[in-house]
């Protein structure tokens, strides 16, 4: 084994491993500026989103003010009948009503 060939390999192999490491650097490089696009873009699209949201609220509230002032004459309310007797009273037992709720017996059943 002579020296100056064992010095050589190890150069050679030191300057293969420096010339990977800066290739794997300048992919690393290549990477983040892609995921910092894509971060952007993201963005972009939901403040365009929101923006976009603000609008058609800001639209439904012009056509609702609209057509809230363009009708000034409210329609009137016709006479309805009430759906009872105004002398119906759940709570007092009277008014009518062919139901009536009775408790059952006290005491322990009478089963067999």
């Amino acid at each position: 084994l002579e020296p100056d060939l064992v010095v050589k390999r190890q150069e050679a192999l030191a300057a293969a491993r420096l010339r990977m490491q800066e290739e794997l650097n300048a992919q690393a490089e290549k990477y983040k500026e892609k995921q910092k696009q894509l971060e952007e873009e993201k963005r972009r699209q939901k403040i365009a989103m929101w923006e976009n949201i603000g609008n058609l609220k800001l639209n439904q509230q012009e056509l609702e003010s609209g057509a809230s002032t363009s009708s000034t004459v409210p329609k009137p309310k016709a006479n309805k009948k009430p759906l009872r007797s105004g002398g119906y009273n759940p709570l007092s037992g009277e008014g009518g009503g062919t139901c009536s709720w009775r408790p059952g017996r006290r005491g322990p059943s009478a089963g067999g």
